[in-house]
């Protein structure tokens, strides 16, 4: 009943320091200012991609301000969308779970899921043309202590067909889990995986944060666009593969450090590259 991961929304001190981030180093542009009563948060929305980003700055007491007193900045909520927002909205109803709704919006809080890492909102699908060098958000990132417990739920909360997840484990990262893919042929999911090796910066960032969202991806065809870009802001960033063993035509992801982006990590991948490790390597195109 999911279509896609249509947004990210980041909890910060500072809205205008943040856009600046995501403008100048990705090229999201302006889109609007709000306010979200039921979070006590101003606003701002950014296009990008295909998608947006929406940074929520705290409005007096409220669950955005307690966050930020928390935690600083940081990603605060995974975006879904759906072409059916009544028949998800009914399918929560249906286990006990009632989104707060507000404007043409539902908000999940993680009280609700019994996770305190899953918050989500939930919007109707729509068909944006793509802004700055993001082609798409596909992935946010769940750490959780029990990684098929947490895919379960995502499964029975948004009625998503679990035979099509896919299972993912890396030894370089220290940590296995499941994609929880929303259809087959798409890569949009969630990806609920449990770190298992405490003194990588996964495991450390587990420890200090317990269950919670670690980062987001998207896909560009920009990398090397965005590699230099970053590299001329003085903005932190890795590649995979690492810079002194690949040519600019072989990079396949980018990791932009949550300093670059006012608080999150952000990878992103080339055109395809995700499906290396989503079920069908078949599918990647050749650089």
């Amino acid at each position: 009943m999911l279509n896609r991961i249509d947004r990210i929304q980041l909890a910060v001190p500072d809205r205008a320091a943040t856009a600046e981030c995501w403008t100048a180093l990705l090229g999201a542009e302006p889109a609007g200012e709000d306010s979200v009563n039921c979070l006590g948060a101003m606003r701002t929305s950014l296009r990008l991609g295909r998608g947006w980003i929406e940074l929520l700055e705290p409005d007096g007491a409220g669950v955005v301000a307690d966050a930020v007193g928390q935690k600083g900045a940081h990603l605060f909520s995974a975006g879904v969308s759906t072409k059916d927002f009544e028949g998800v909205v009914k399918t929560l109803n249906s286990q006990g779970v009632n989104p707060t709704m507000e404007g043409t919006q539902a908000f999940i809080d993680p009280a609700q899921t019994n996770n305190p890492g899953l918050r989500v909102v939930i919007s109707l699908d729509e068909d944006l043309e793509k802004v700055g060098d993001v082609e798409f958000f596909y992935e946010v990132t769940l750490l959780t202590q029990d990684a098929p417990a947490a895919s379960n739920q995502i499964a029975e909360l948004f009625g998503l067909d679990g035979d099509v997840f896919v299972p993912i484990t890396s030894e370089h990262y220290g940590y296995d889990g499941t994609l929880t893919l929303f259809h087959p042929d798409l890569l949009d999911r969630f990806e609920a995986i449990t770190p298992h090796v405490p003194q990588n910066t996964m495991g450390r960032f587990f420890e200090r944060n317990g269950e919670s969202y670690y980062m987001a991806f998207a896909e560009s065809g920009a990398l090397a666009e965005i590699e230099q870009r970053a590299l001329a802001r003085g903005d932190g960033y890795t590649t995979d593969p690492p810079a002194e063993s690949r040519s600019e035509e072989t990079i396949g992801t980018v990791f932009l450090h949550p300093k670059s982006l006012g608080g999150m990590m952000l990878g992103i991948s080339r055109p395809t590259k995700a499906w290396q490790w989503s079920g069908h390597p078949e599918r990647v195109e050749p650089a």
